[in-house]
Protein backbone atom coordinates (compact mmCIF):
# COMPACT_ATOMS: atom_id res chain seq x y z
CA UNK A 1 0.00 0.00 0.00
CA UNK A 2 1.50 3.33 -1.15
CA UNK A 3 1.62 5.86 1.90
CA UNK A 4 -0.36 9.03 1.12
CA UNK A 5 1.05 11.80 3.24
CA UNK A 6 -1.21 14.69 3.67
CA UNK A 7 -0.33 16.44 6.63
CA UNK A 8 2.22 19.04 5.49
CA UNK A 9 1.06 21.55 8.03
CA UNK A 10 2.57 19.81 10.81
CA UNK A 11 5.66 18.81 9.33
CA UNK A 12 7.47 17.82 6.23
CA UNK A 13 9.39 15.31 5.04
CA UNK A 14 13.07 16.52 4.84
CA UNK A 15 14.29 17.33 1.45
CA UNK A 16 17.20 15.34 0.42
CA UNK A 17 19.26 18.42 -0.53
CA UNK A 18 18.60 19.52 3.23
CA UNK A 19 19.60 16.32 4.95
CA UNK A 20 22.90 16.56 2.79
CA UNK A 21 23.45 19.91 4.40
CA UNK A 22 22.56 18.29 7.53
CA UNK A 23 24.82 15.80 7.39
CA UNK A 24 27.80 17.93 6.13
CA UNK A 25 27.32 19.76 9.01
CA UNK A 26 28.06 16.93 11.07
CA UNK A 27 30.60 15.02 9.07
CA UNK A 28 33.03 17.76 8.24
CA UNK A 29 32.10 21.44 9.54
CA UNK A 30 32.03 19.90 13.30
CA UNK A 31 33.34 22.35 15.25
CA UNK A 32 32.06 24.78 17.58
CA UNK A 33 31.15 27.79 16.11
CA UNK A 34 32.36 29.62 19.46
CA UNK A 35 35.91 27.75 19.15
CA UNK A 36 38.71 29.92 18.21
CA UNK A 37 40.71 27.64 16.25
CA UNK A 38 40.04 26.57 12.42
CA UNK A 39 36.95 23.93 12.50
CA UNK A 40 35.52 26.38 15.15
CA UNK A 41 35.77 29.20 12.06
CA UNK A 42 34.76 27.11 9.41
CA UNK A 43 31.80 26.04 11.60
CA UNK A 44 31.19 29.86 12.13
CA UNK A 45 31.41 30.56 8.58
CA UNK A 46 28.86 27.45 7.77
CA UNK A 47 26.17 29.33 10.01
CA UNK A 48 26.75 33.17 8.51
CA UNK A 49 25.70 31.76 5.28
CA UNK A 50 22.92 29.80 6.41
CA UNK A 51 21.90 33.08 8.52
CA UNK A 52 22.15 34.54 4.70
CA UNK A 53 19.91 32.50 3.11
CA UNK A 54 17.17 32.87 5.83
CA UNK A 55 17.49 36.22 5.62
CA UNK A 56 17.20 36.52 1.42
CA UNK A 57 14.10 34.22 2.02
CA UNK A 58 12.17 36.92 3.73
CA UNK A 59 14.00 40.16 2.35
CA UNK A 60 15.74 40.85 5.22
CA UNK A 61 19.70 41.56 6.55
CA UNK A 62 21.79 39.04 8.14
CA UNK A 63 21.93 40.72 11.34
CA UNK A 64 18.20 40.68 11.78
CA UNK A 65 18.10 37.13 11.88
CA UNK A 66 18.29 34.88 15.41
CA UNK A 67 18.05 31.31 15.30
CA UNK A 68 15.67 29.28 17.66
CA UNK A 69 14.34 25.46 18.27
CA UNK A 70 11.46 26.34 16.22
CA UNK A 71 8.45 28.01 16.07
CA UNK A 72 7.57 27.75 19.36
CA UNK A 73 10.81 29.18 20.84
CA UNK A 74 10.69 31.84 18.25
CA UNK A 75 6.67 33.02 19.39
CA UNK A 76 7.71 32.95 22.98
CA UNK A 77 10.77 34.83 22.85
CA UNK A 78 9.15 37.42 20.38
CA UNK A 79 6.27 37.97 23.04
CA UNK A 80 7.66 37.82 25.89
CA UNK A 81 10.64 39.55 25.53
CA UNK A 82 9.15 42.63 23.69
CA UNK A 83 7.18 42.78 26.78
CA UNK A 84 9.84 42.73 29.25
CA UNK A 85 11.41 45.58 27.43
CA UNK A 86 8.15 47.29 26.38
CA UNK A 87 5.95 47.34 29.63
CA UNK A 88 7.13 50.92 30.50
CA UNK A 89 4.65 51.95 27.19
CA UNK A 90 1.36 50.19 28.84
CA UNK A 91 0.94 46.09 29.78
CA UNK A 92 -1.95 45.76 26.75
CA UNK A 93 -1.20 43.17 24.21
CA UNK A 94 -3.73 42.66 21.20
CA UNK A 95 -3.49 39.19 19.42
CA UNK A 96 -6.31 37.27 17.19
CA UNK A 97 -7.71 34.63 18.69
CA UNK A 98 -6.98 31.91 16.93
CA UNK A 99 -3.07 32.02 16.60
CA UNK A 100 -0.80 29.17 17.15
CA UNK A 101 -0.85 27.88 20.94
CA UNK A 102 2.84 28.66 21.69
CA UNK A 103 1.07 32.47 21.07
CA UNK A 104 -1.92 32.18 23.27
CA UNK A 105 0.24 30.61 25.74
CA UNK A 106 2.79 33.01 25.91
CA UNK A 107 -0.03 35.68 26.56
CA UNK A 108 -1.78 33.90 29.21
CA UNK A 109 1.38 34.34 30.87
CA UNK A 110 1.79 37.79 30.55
CA UNK A 111 -1.57 38.39 32.05
CA UNK A 112 -0.24 36.22 34.98
CA UNK A 113 2.24 38.85 35.03
CA UNK A 114 -0.30 41.31 35.04
CA UNK A 115 -0.61 42.82 31.19
CA UNK A 116 -4.03 42.88 29.68
CA UNK A 117 -4.72 40.90 26.73
CA UNK A 118 -7.34 41.46 23.62
CA UNK A 119 -8.52 38.57 21.77
CA UNK A 120 -9.84 39.90 18.65
CA UNK A 121 -12.08 37.09 16.95
CA UNK A 122 -11.99 36.18 12.89
CA UNK A 123 -15.50 35.90 11.09
CA UNK A 124 -17.08 32.40 10.37
CA UNK A 125 -15.22 31.87 7.75
CA UNK A 126 -11.83 32.24 9.76
CA UNK A 127 -11.26 35.98 8.58
CA UNK A 128 -9.83 38.74 10.44
CA UNK A 129 -10.46 42.21 9.42
CA UNK A 130 -7.71 44.52 10.08
CA UNK A 131 -10.16 47.20 11.26
CA UNK A 132 -11.02 45.08 14.46
CA UNK A 133 -7.53 44.73 15.06
CA UNK A 134 -6.52 48.20 14.93
CA UNK A 135 -9.71 49.51 17.10
CA UNK A 136 -8.23 47.34 19.96
CA UNK A 137 -5.08 49.36 19.96
CA UNK A 138 -5.04 52.33 22.37
CA UNK A 139 -1.77 54.47 23.98
CA UNK A 140 -1.29 51.32 26.70
CA UNK A 141 -0.69 48.50 23.56
CA UNK A 142 2.98 47.85 23.48
CA UNK A 143 2.41 44.54 21.33
CA UNK A 144 0.35 43.17 18.19
CA UNK A 145 0.62 39.87 17.06
CA UNK A 146 -1.19 38.59 14.02
CA UNK A 147 -0.56 35.27 12.20
CA UNK A 148 0.16 35.44 8.11
CA UNK A 149 -1.80 32.66 7.55
CA UNK A 150 -3.84 30.22 9.94
CA UNK A 151 -2.15 26.43 10.37
CA UNK A 152 -6.03 25.23 10.66
CA UNK A 153 -8.09 26.79 7.70
CA UNK A 154 -5.36 28.66 6.07
CA UNK A 155 -6.97 32.21 6.06
CA UNK A 156 -4.61 34.98 5.11
CA UNK A 157 -4.47 38.00 7.76
CA UNK A 158 -4.27 41.52 6.44
CA UNK A 159 -0.85 41.83 8.23
CA UNK A 160 0.39 44.83 5.77
CA UNK A 161 -3.72 46.68 6.27
CA UNK A 162 -2.65 46.64 10.00
CA UNK A 163 1.14 47.51 9.78
CA UNK A 164 -0.30 50.41 7.99
CA UNK A 165 -3.00 51.21 10.24
CA UNK A 166 -0.51 50.80 13.10
CA UNK A 167 2.30 53.14 11.67
CA UNK A 168 -0.58 56.09 10.96
CA UNK A 169 -1.45 55.69 14.92
CA UNK A 170 1.99 56.59 15.50
CA UNK A 171 1.53 54.92 19.21
CA UNK A 172 4.75 52.89 18.51
CA UNK A 173 3.04 49.06 19.45
CA UNK A 174 5.54 46.48 17.74
CA UNK A 175 3.53 44.39 15.34
CA UNK A 176 4.69 40.17 15.74
CA UNK A 177 3.94 37.50 12.63
CA UNK A 178 3.68 34.10 13.41
CA UNK A 179 4.88 33.00 9.74
CA UNK A 180 5.20 29.48 10.45
CA UNK A 181 2.73 28.17 7.95
CA UNK A 182 3.13 31.04 5.38
CA UNK A 183 7.15 30.74 4.63
CA UNK A 184 7.73 28.82 1.69
CA UNK A 185 4.33 29.06 0.38
CA UNK A 186 3.71 32.95 0.34
CA UNK A 187 6.28 35.59 -0.91
CA UNK A 188 7.55 37.35 2.30
CA UNK A 189 9.14 40.25 2.28
CA UNK A 190 9.15 41.59 5.82
CA UNK A 191 9.26 45.57 4.49
CA UNK A 192 6.37 44.83 2.73
CA UNK A 193 4.23 43.17 5.31
CA UNK A 194 5.71 46.42 7.99
CA UNK A 195 6.35 44.20 10.67
CA UNK A 196 8.80 44.48 13.48
CA UNK A 197 8.81 40.60 14.80
CA UNK A 198 8.47 37.38 12.06
CA UNK A 199 8.79 33.65 13.31
CA UNK A 200 9.62 30.97 11.08
CA UNK A 201 10.37 26.93 11.31
CA UNK A 202 12.01 24.50 9.94
CA UNK A 203 10.13 21.38 9.70
CA UNK A 204 7.30 22.90 7.70
CA UNK A 205 10.24 23.60 4.58
CA UNK A 206 11.52 20.17 4.14
CA UNK A 207 14.33 20.75 7.11
CA UNK A 208 14.49 18.83 10.09
CA UNK A 209 12.39 19.53 13.52
CA UNK A 210 14.15 21.59 15.98
CA UNK A 211 15.58 24.58 14.06
CA UNK A 212 13.91 27.81 13.65
CA UNK A 213 14.31 31.78 13.27
CA UNK A 214 13.05 34.61 14.42
CA UNK A 215 13.03 38.17 12.16
CA UNK A 216 13.54 41.14 14.51
CA UNK A 217 13.96 44.51 12.51
CA UNK A 218 17.10 46.57 13.37
CA UNK A 219 16.58 48.81 16.32
CA UNK A 220 13.84 46.79 17.87
CA UNK A 221 14.96 45.26 21.13
CA UNK A 222 13.75 42.32 23.43
CA UNK A 223 14.44 40.70 26.32
CA UNK A 224 16.26 37.35 26.33
CA UNK A 225 14.65 33.96 27.77
CA UNK A 226 17.66 32.31 28.49
CA UNK A 227 20.94 33.43 30.24
CA UNK A 228 24.72 32.30 29.93
CA UNK A 229 26.39 32.72 26.73
CA UNK A 230 26.93 35.07 23.47
CA UNK A 231 25.24 33.08 20.82
CA UNK A 232 22.61 34.72 18.75
CA UNK A 233 23.55 38.21 20.03
CA UNK A 234 22.98 37.09 23.61
CA UNK A 235 19.11 36.17 22.14
CA UNK A 236 19.35 32.23 22.39
CA UNK A 237 21.93 31.16 23.87
CA UNK A 238 23.50 27.84 23.98
CA UNK A 239 26.00 26.23 21.71
CA UNK A 240 23.98 26.08 17.92
CA UNK A 241 22.40 23.41 16.72
CA UNK A 242 24.84 23.33 13.60
CA UNK A 243 23.58 20.92 11.49
CA UNK A 244 19.95 21.89 12.22
CA UNK A 245 21.19 25.66 11.39
CA UNK A 246 22.44 24.31 7.89
CA UNK A 247 19.63 22.74 6.87
CA UNK A 248 17.33 25.14 7.60
CA UNK A 249 19.71 27.59 5.15
CA UNK A 250 19.40 25.01 2.62
CA UNK A 251 15.33 24.76 2.95
CA UNK A 252 15.19 28.15 2.29
CA UNK A 253 17.17 28.73 -0.28
CA UNK A 254 15.29 25.86 -1.92
CA UNK A 255 11.66 27.78 -1.32
CA UNK A 256 9.86 27.92 -5.23
CA UNK A 257 7.00 30.04 -3.79
CA UNK A 258 5.34 30.19 -7.22
CA UNK A 259 5.76 26.29 -7.95
CA UNK A 260 4.12 25.44 -4.59
CA UNK A 261 0.69 28.02 -5.07
CA UNK A 262 0.42 26.05 -8.59
CA UNK A 263 0.44 22.69 -7.33
CA UNK A 264 -1.43 23.64 -4.24
CA UNK A 265 -4.30 25.37 -6.10
CA UNK A 266 -4.46 22.13 -7.97
CA UNK A 267 -4.58 20.32 -5.30
CA UNK A 268 -7.52 22.14 -3.43
CA UNK A 269 -9.29 22.74 -6.83
CA UNK A 270 -8.82 19.05 -7.04
CA UNK A 271 -10.12 18.10 -3.61
CA UNK A 272 -12.84 20.81 -3.30
CA UNK A 273 -14.61 19.62 -7.20
CA UNK A 274 -14.23 15.95 -5.92
CA UNK A 275 -16.09 16.45 -2.92
CA UNK A 276 -18.64 18.61 -4.20
CA UNK A 277 -22.29 17.72 -3.75
CA UNK A 278 -21.48 15.16 -1.22
CA UNK A 279 -24.38 14.87 1.38
CA UNK A 280 -22.60 15.74 5.45
CA UNK A 281 -19.55 17.10 3.75
CA UNK A 282 -19.07 20.60 4.48
CA UNK A 283 -15.96 22.55 3.98
CA UNK A 284 -14.95 24.93 6.93
CA UNK A 285 -11.69 26.54 5.24
CA UNK A 286 -13.59 29.61 3.08
CA UNK A 287 -12.43 29.58 -0.99
CA UNK A 288 -9.89 32.39 -0.60
CA UNK A 289 -7.78 30.65 2.14
CA UNK A 290 -4.24 29.25 1.57
CA UNK A 291 -4.79 26.34 -0.80
CA UNK A 292 -1.91 24.08 0.95
CA UNK A 293 -4.60 23.95 3.58
CA UNK A 294 -7.74 22.84 3.30
CA UNK A 295 -10.30 22.23 6.73
CA UNK A 296 -13.52 19.81 6.19
CA UNK A 297 -15.93 18.01 8.71
CA UNK A 298 -17.49 14.74 7.39
CA UNK A 299 -20.53 16.41 10.36
CA UNK A 300 -21.84 13.26 12.34
CA UNK A 301 -18.43 10.91 11.77
CA UNK A 302 -15.69 12.02 14.31
CA UNK A 303 -12.42 13.18 14.04
CA UNK A 304 -10.41 10.48 15.07
CA UNK A 305 -12.84 7.95 13.54
CA UNK A 306 -12.32 9.07 10.21
CA UNK A 307 -8.54 9.58 10.55
CA UNK A 308 -8.13 5.85 11.86
CA UNK A 309 -10.68 4.89 8.46
CA UNK A 310 -7.81 6.76 6.46
CA UNK A 311 -4.70 5.60 8.41
CA UNK A 312 -5.80 1.85 7.75
CA UNK A 313 -5.53 2.54 4.20
CA UNK A 314 -2.39 4.66 4.25
CA UNK A 315 -3.60 8.05 4.02
CA UNK A 316 -2.31 10.61 7.11
CA UNK A 317 -4.45 14.14 7.93
CA UNK A 318 -5.05 15.28 11.13
CA UNK A 319 -7.92 16.99 12.56
CA UNK A 320 -6.16 20.33 13.35
CA UNK A 321 -2.86 21.74 14.69
CA UNK A 322 -0.47 19.03 15.75
CA UNK A 323 0.57 20.60 18.70
CA UNK A 324 -3.17 20.68 20.24
CA UNK A 325 -2.98 16.87 20.86
CA UNK A 326 -6.50 16.18 19.65
CA UNK A 327 -8.20 18.68 22.12
CA UNK A 328 -10.94 20.31 20.25
CA UNK A 329 -9.78 22.97 17.87
CA UNK A 330 -9.98 26.80 19.48
CA UNK A 331 -9.59 27.90 15.45
CA UNK A 332 -12.63 26.61 14.62
CA UNK A 333 -14.24 27.41 18.11
CA UNK A 334 -13.00 30.87 17.91
CA UNK A 335 -14.87 30.94 14.23
CA UNK A 336 -18.15 30.10 15.92
CA UNK A 337 -18.65 26.54 14.45
CA UNK A 338 -20.95 24.30 15.97
CA UNK A 339 -19.82 21.01 17.97
CA UNK A 340 -20.82 18.68 15.59
CA UNK A 341 -18.64 20.38 12.81
CA UNK A 342 -15.86 21.00 14.64
CA UNK A 343 -15.61 17.15 16.43
CA UNK A 344 -15.77 16.38 12.37
CA UNK A 345 -12.90 18.47 11.27
CA UNK A 346 -10.04 17.09 9.17
CA UNK A 347 -6.69 19.54 8.26
CA UNK A 348 -5.75 18.24 4.87
CA UNK A 349 -2.28 20.15 4.17
CA UNK A 350 -0.35 19.59 0.91
CA UNK A 351 3.25 19.43 -0.15
CA UNK A 352 5.69 19.51 -2.88
CA UNK A 353 5.35 15.50 -2.89
CA UNK A 354 1.91 14.91 -3.53
CA UNK A 355 0.38 14.87 -6.61
CA UNK A 356 -3.16 14.59 -8.09
CA UNK A 357 -3.43 11.09 -7.68
CA UNK A 358 -2.76 11.09 -4.06
CA UNK A 359 -5.78 13.83 -3.52
CA UNK A 360 -7.87 11.30 -6.03
CA UNK A 361 -7.05 8.44 -4.21
CA UNK A 362 -8.01 10.53 -0.91
CA UNK A 363 -11.07 11.79 -2.25
CA UNK A 364 -12.57 7.62 -3.28
CA UNK A 365 -11.40 6.52 0.36
CA UNK A 366 -13.35 9.59 2.25
CA UNK A 367 -16.48 9.72 0.15
CA UNK A 368 -16.31 5.43 0.84
CA UNK A 369 -15.11 6.14 4.57
CA UNK A 370 -18.32 8.07 5.36
CA UNK A 371 -20.29 4.91 3.89
CA UNK A 372 -18.80 2.52 5.88
CA UNK A 373 -18.43 4.47 8.84
CA UNK A 374 -22.67 5.25 8.88
CA UNK A 375 -23.11 1.83 7.43
CA UNK A 376 -21.56 0.02 10.53
CA UNK A 377 -23.55 2.04 13.15
CA UNK A 378 -26.27 0.17 15.17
Amino acid sequence: MNEIYLDNSATTRVDDQVAQAALDAMCRTYGNPSSLHTKGLEAELMLDGARRQVAAALGAQPEEIAFTSGGTEANNLALLGAMAMGRRRGGRVVVTAFEHSSVLAACAQLEQQGCEVVYVKPDAQGHIAARDVVAAVDERTALVSAMLVNNEVGTVAPVEEIARALKLQKRGALLHCDAVQAFGKLPIRVARLGVDLLTVSGHKIYAPKGVGALYIKKGVRIAPRAHGGAQERGLRVGTEPAPAIAALGKAAELIDTQRTARNTALFAKTLREGLAGVAGLRFNSPEDALPSVVNLSAVGIRSEIMMHYLEQRGIYVSSGSACAKGERSHVLRSMGLPDEVIDSALRVSFGKYNTCEDIARFITVLRQGMKDIKRSRP
